[in-house]
């Protein structure tokens, strides 16, 4: 396999300036639906891009859990190597892509805590093994081995054999959106591609080269 040589046309869609909401969340949420409606195997799935405290850029995939307003939610454990870079740099950056679609969506923002009522919402609507996971993962910590992961899943079923309390060490985050880009796929590399930017009236919109 040589990878020079994968290459695919893009040709499922076609992004216009009059197909744009007004608003960025709202064209989001259509496009989400979108995503959910074709199949899409974690149509809420994103890479989220931190800035360490060395200043070394960090991106991982993790789940969108949540939109209000224009924020994008997603939890986590709060010991994390995002959760560190967070706490010293906000500003953070999300990727979307559905590849069914043919579809990418950026977005540039800062992130904050969500609140403590919000979380532990959250936290209660989770599958019994996933609370369980989040008291027995040191995640981003050094593990010495598998086993030392299956006795800290014992140790918190053993703990908590009815509800599950949310550990104090896992929350949420919401980022909150300074700019968005949509960017619909097009033959010969001749994408349709959009921004919004926050300016005084909103959001405004332009175009931009592929």
């Amino acid at each position: 396999m040589r990878l020079a040589d994968l290459r695919s046309q893009y040709r499922e869609g076609v992004l216009e300036f009059a197909d744009l909401d007004p608003d960025p969340m709202r064209q989001f949420g259509a496009w989400l639906a979108d995503a959910v409606a074709a199949g899409s195997l974690e149509p809420n799935a994103m890479g989220l891009a931190t800035v360490d405290p060395d200043g070394a850029p960090s991106l991982r995939m993790v789940l969108l859990k949540g939109l209000e307003d224009d924020r994008f939610v997603f939890y986590t454990h709060l010991e994390s190597r995002k959760a560190r870079a967070l706490a010293r740099e906000p500003r953070c950056a999300l990727t979307f892509w559905w590849d069914a679609l043919e579809r990418q969506v950026r977005v540039d923002g800062v992130a904050e805590p969500v609140a403590e009522a919000t979380a532990d919402a959250y936290f209660a609507s989770r599958p019994r093994g996933s609370q369980l996971a989040a008291w027995a993962s040191r995640q981003s910590r050094p593990l010495a081995d598998r086993g030392t992961l299956t006795a800290a899943l014992a140790e918190a079923e053993a703990r908590f054999p009815d509800v599950v309390a949310r550990p104090p060490f896992w929350g949420g985050y919401a980022v909150t959106a300074s700019a968005m880009e949509f960017w619909q796929g097009r033959a010969s590399r001749l994408h349709d591609r959009f921004r919004y930017e926050r300016d005084a009236g909103g959001w405004a919109r332009v175009r931009l080269g592929p």
